[in-house]
């Protein structure tokens, strides 16, 4: 009778022991999890800034595209006005040469 006392009362310990390390076991689990969760928030978080400052960036390079377009529209007038005005003084220099 001893015997089985010491027995059930082992049985009992080690049954105690095996679900106090399963609550620590689930606790731990519930932290790594809530851990992820966190990590996860702030990952999205950064995410959705790097989509905005892509946004941004993309909006930027348009108007920086627009205004050298412009640019170049200016520069090609300048040449072609540049163009005429040197025809126009070589055949001024030649007239008043064949004069």
């Amino acid at each position: 009778m001893k015997k089985t006392a010491l027995r059930a009362s082992g049985l009992v310990l080690l049954i105690a022991l095996a679900s106090g390390c399963a609550t620590t076991g689930l606790d731990d689990v519930k932290a790594t999890a809530d851990r992820a969760a966190a990590d996860a928030a702030a990952a999205a978080s950064a995410a959705e800034a790097a989509r905005a400052a892509a946004d941004r960036a993309g909006q930027a390079a348009a108007a920086a595209q627009s205004t050298a377009d412009q640019a170049l529209s200016a520069a090609t007038e300048a040449q072609a006005c540049c163009e005429a005005n040197r025809e126009s003084m070589d055949r001024m220099f030649k007239k008043s040469m064949s004069k």
